[in-house]
């Protein structure tokens, strides 16, 4: 006594529409994940340029500190009347007055690189989202195919359209922010 076990679908159209799902939602997430991949690489670098501002509003407040410093010292122990105790006094207001310039400036462009380092991550939280609920909708669609269930790959679709949707907000750099996401898997 054999059994024959058939391997054949029984409705090939359900398996048709899981292919063309798995098709467009996994070409869909490799643009995403090109893009995302750039958005990190400029978020590392607006980091970087972030963290050397800072570094240089460090030291060039640090700079003026020092100068500020010497100057009353030598305003205390030196003789103002003395043309050298002078000219070293004017150099060192002059320097202070430069790093006194200086240092707003650089706290600014350092507060600029961080807005565009937050900025970037919000695409990059959006890509995320993307891509976790896109990959749940192939994974669905993969059992909606075993199972032969139109049910699963209609919850497949729903998956993939909220997927694609922050895909694409990402992609046109829309500021929604997946915030419950975001929370759920950060």
């Amino acid at each position: 006594m054999e059994i024959e076990v058939s391997a054949e679908a029984k409705d090939k159209r359900i398996n048709r529409m899981v292919a063309i799902t798995v098709v467009i939602l996994s070409v869909f997430m490799t643009v995403c994940h090109i893009k995302d991949e750039k958005v990190v690489q400029h978020m590392e670098h607006a980091e970087s340029d972030s963290i050397d501002r800072w570094n240089q509003y460090q030291a060039t407040k640090t700079k003026q500190h020092l100068l500020e410093t010497a100057r009353t010292e030598l305003a205390v122990l030196g003789s103002v009347a003395n043309p050298a105790t002078a000219a070293s006094v004017a150099r060192f207001d002059a320097d202070i007055a430069k790093y006194k310039g200086e240092a707003p400036r650089l706290a600014d462009e350092a507060r600029g690189l961080t807005a565009r380092h937050d900025e970037l991550n919000l695409h990059d939280d959006q890509f995320d989202a993307s891509e976790a609920l896109v990959t749940a909708a192939v994974s669905l669609a993969a059992i909606a195919a075993l199972v032969e269930n139109f049910g699963l790959l209609v919850a497949c679709w729903v998956l993939g359209a909220f997927g694609m949707f922050f895909g694409f907000c990402g992609l046109l750099g829309l500021n929604f922010h997946p915030e419950v996401l975001a929370n759920l898997l950060g």
